[in-house]
């Protein structure tokens, strides 16, 4: 494999952070050399809360993943996740100016640029200008203009948008650690590039990273995003749920829910039992696994009723592919099963896959934000184009990673 290029990723999670380091060959293949994953502390729903807690959390994954890599992390793509992200999609017109009126790269970007000039409220910072298609002259339907005969351009753009504090916080930790930011990318972003296939993605899905604190969702059609949201419940509000109705603590709910739990309680018989220490009690007990099971599947339920919903409110009532979960959460058992009855369409968990190298324990569903970040970057630099997606030019990073990447690759 011929070397070209050493990218980073940290996702910067509500339970962990887990910086992963990768080689992309010339052909766009990824290698993993190194990772560390950390538990999160300082963080709430996605949202730093406390910088220091934060700073220590990232350093200290970004530390493992250098020792067990040998190389030393300077810069990385950065996930960024929390309610505060939202989309809209913004459409963008112009004249093709050239002597043979045909489309310039220079008339892509000027259209590009109508469609990113929406008033976005000032504490509010765009993070992706994603291009979802073009039409020449009223035919729609093109993916790559370039070339064409056309007197007029439109494109229709995703523009996905975070809080400018929630960012700059993030930013400060990362910083604080010691790390450059090549590009922040809106974690369902990055999830979906780990666990989609292009036919889904052209046929029309949804990707749900399940996280501890939130739902990272992306919704695709025709080969690109329509709408980006999250969603502030996620593992921890099954294990809160447990806890509270068996009277238990955290802890002991969190590894109830991982051992015992499942959605599905058709698998579960009356009579098992199982043995926990309760609060305040010396001795043990037992509570049913029907008693545990029915809680965690109560709230699934009602966490895919909020699924179903945000879909809908995307405009769109079936989704052919149906919806993708990943995330460390999505491990439950019976979960595919309960999607499927409350979603009404098809369900599957997924995990990343196309990786090499030191992928062990990282072709989890878990691991999904932070090995689509390195993707994400592979992406940008084979695809060779200014950017396929616009980043925010406040980040200006991707612009000087490509070109210190332009002296690698020929």
């Amino acid at each position: 494999m011929e070397r070209e290029a050493v990218l980073v990723g940290i996702d910067v999670g509500t339970s962990k952070v887990c910086a992963l380091i990768g080689e992309v060959s010339r052909d766009g293949r990824l290698t993993i050399m190194g990772h560390g994953t950390v538990p999160a502390s300082g963080l709430k729903k996605g949202v730093v809360i406390n910088i220091d807690q934060t700073v220590r959390s990232i350093a200290d994954a970004v530390e493992r993943a250098e020792r067990l890599s040998g190389w030393k992390i300077d810069r990385a793509f950065v996930g960024v996740g929390g309610q505060h992200v939202e989309s809209l999609n913004s459409p963008g017109q112009v004249a093709v100016t050239g002597h043979q009126r045909e489309v310039a790269r220079q008339d892509i970007d000027r259209a590009i640029e109508v469609a990113r000039a929406v008033p976005i409220p000032s504490n509010r910072e765009v993070l992706h200008v994603e291009r979802r298609g073009f039409s020449v002259d009223g035919q729609e339907g093109v993916k790559d203009p370039l070339g064409m005969s056309a007197l007029r351009l439109e494109v229709e753009t995703h523009i996905v948008t975070a809080s400018a504090t929630a960012i700059q916080n993030l930013s400060k930790c990362v910083a604080a650690a010691g790390v450059k930011i090549d590009e922040l990318v809106v974690n369902s972003l990055a999830s979906a590039e780990a666990v989609l296939n292009p036919t889904e993605k052209e046929l029309g899905v949804a990707v749900a990273d399940i996280g501890a604190g939130t739902i990272d969702l992306a919704l695709f059609q025709e080969g690109s995003p329509f709408h980006t949201r999250v969603l502030p419940v996620g593992g921890n509000n099954v294990t809160n749920d447990v806890a509270i109705g068996l009277k238990t603590s955290l802890q002991v709910a969190e590894e109830l829910k991982i051992r015992h739990g499942s959605c599905d309680l058709r698998t579960v018989t009356d009579d098992e039992e199982i043995s926990v220490s309760v609060l305040g009690e010396d001795a043990g007990r037992t509570v049913s696994r029907i008693e545990v099971c029915q809680i965690i599947e109560a709230r699934m339920r009602e966490t895919f009723e909020l699924l179903r919903n945000e879909i809908r409110a995307s405009g769109v009532e079936m989704l052919p592919a149906g919806v993708i979960l990943t995330g460390g959460a999505a491990q439950l058992s019976g979960l595919a099963e309960l999607g499927r009855e409350v979603l009404q369409m098809p369900v599957r968990i997924a995990a990343p896959t196309g990786i090499g190298g030191l992928v062990d324990t990282l072709l989890a569903p878990g691991y999904s934000t932070s090995v689509g970040l390195l993707q994400w970057g592979a992406l940008s630099l084979t695809s060779g184009e200014p950017s396929r997606y616009e980043s925010a030019p406040a980040m200006g990073g991707l612009g000087r990673l490509r070109d210190a990447l332009r002296g690698i690759f020929p």
